[in-house]
């Protein structure tokens, strides 16, 4: 890792304090920080509202070109701000609670903004080809059910869905970590948890 760690966490649950994903998205920051002491954190809450989704305007500005209003001009400068922020960053720590079989609309708001033809990726005769190369993420994957594995695995959109968002933008060297069955009562609840801090724990110091 650089002698400088540059660490972008992203938030998105709706439950704010009482979040499975934000509570271990904020672990594996502080077990970043007790291992890089010159670690430089920008923090994205997605919860809170920071990202609107796409309107016209939004839409309209991440396309490129001089915007045409106050409204476009906003979205654009915003695209720009959360780009920055990726550009810059060593890691992405993702907190992603499965929402209805996938990920919240907000998380999938924020990466509206951030996939950009000519700047976050680009196209190529071979194909799309992802300009943000380099860059390590963990994502927490947070479930009420049991979807890893079983029955359930095929309603699977959470995983497949930010590794191709991921992958397209050129970050390609991801992990997950699971905490599974949160909706199965108290013990299963903690157990859960309690396993993906352990792995996170691991996967921090390796």
């Amino acid at each position: 890792m650089p002698s400088t760690l540059k660490v972008l966490a992203i938030t998105s649950s709706a439950l704010g304090d009482a979040s499975a994903s934000n509570k271990l998205v904020n672990d594996t920051v502080e077990q970043l920080k007790s291992r890089n002491a010159d670690l430089q954190l920008t923090v994205r809450d997605l919860g809170a509202g920071q990202v609107p989704h796409l309107d016209l305007d939004g839409a309209t500005a991440i396309r490129g070109g001089e915007p045409a209003n106050a409204a476009q001009a906003a979205a654009q400068k915003l695209s720009d701000e959360l780009i920055a922020e990726v550009k810059a960053a060593d890691v992405l720590v993702i907190g992603a609670p499965m929402y209805n079989f996938g990920i919240p609309s907000t998380l999938k708001s924020w990466f509206d903004y951030v996939l950009r033809a000519g700047v976050t990726f680009r196209y190529t005769e071979a194909g799309p080809e992802g300009l943000m190369t380099g860059k390590r993420a963990i994502v927490v994957a947070t479930r009420g059910g049991l979807y890893s594995e079983g029955p359930a695995k095929p309603m699977d959109s959470q995983e497949p869905h930010l590794r191709t968002m991921l992958g397209f933008i050129g970050v390609t060297d991801v992990t997950f970590v699971y905490a599974e069955k949160l909706a199965f009562g108290p013990e299963a609840r903690e157990a859960s948890i309690g396993e993906a801090e352990r792995k996170l724990e691991e996967l921090v110091a390796a």
